[in-house]
């Protein structure tokens, strides 16, 4: 059934476009956390065992409301790793391991690229799609993204 709320077609397939991008950066970045959660280790061990946990937690949710979001445009929603792959532009790093202070570097990184790319989709979403609801959707995740990225921040200053 096509989705009737006052976006054309075209419209509604940029949206699902850019929610599909975001939600395979989010999935990359919630795997990385993962990772670094598994494999923290020195001073503040636990400490920082906490906090990528609760960042992963944070993205957990916000992937499912970003696969939500693209059912209400009428999209299909992608769910493989390769699917995610190949619309994530953020990197792995298949076997490394690195010591806490250059995960937060990694992090940050990977945050400050999403944030960047929300910018402009929230932009985008606005001013080409008109599709107010999907930037502001994008909009909240890129305020998590600051905040998140201002929390790792904090440890290197």
């Amino acid at each position: 059934m096509k989705v009737k709320i006052g976006i054309t077609e075209a419209h509604l397939k940029n949206g699902i476009s850019m929610l599909s991008s975001a939600l395979a950066n989010q999935m990359t970045l919630y795997v990385k956390l993962r990772k670094f959660h598994w494999n923290v280790y020195g001073p503040s061990f636990m400490e920082f065992h906490l906090l990528f946990e609760g960042q992963y937690k944070k993205l957990e949710k916000a992937i499912d409301e970003t696969a939500e979001r693209i059912g209400k445009l009428g999209g299909k929603t992608i769910g493989t790793l390769k699917e995610f792959a190949d619309l994530t532009v953020i990197k792995e790093s298949p076997n490394e391991y690195p010591e806490q202070k250059d995960m937060l570097k990694e992090l940050i990184a990977d945050h400050e690229t999403m944030i960047v790319q929300m910018r402009k989709d929230v932009d985008s979403s606005e001013e080409d799609n008109k599709d107010t609801g999907t930037a502001d959707f994008l909009t909240r995740l890129m305020l998590d993204h600051e905040t998140m990225a201002w929390k790792l921040r904090r440890y290197l200053e």
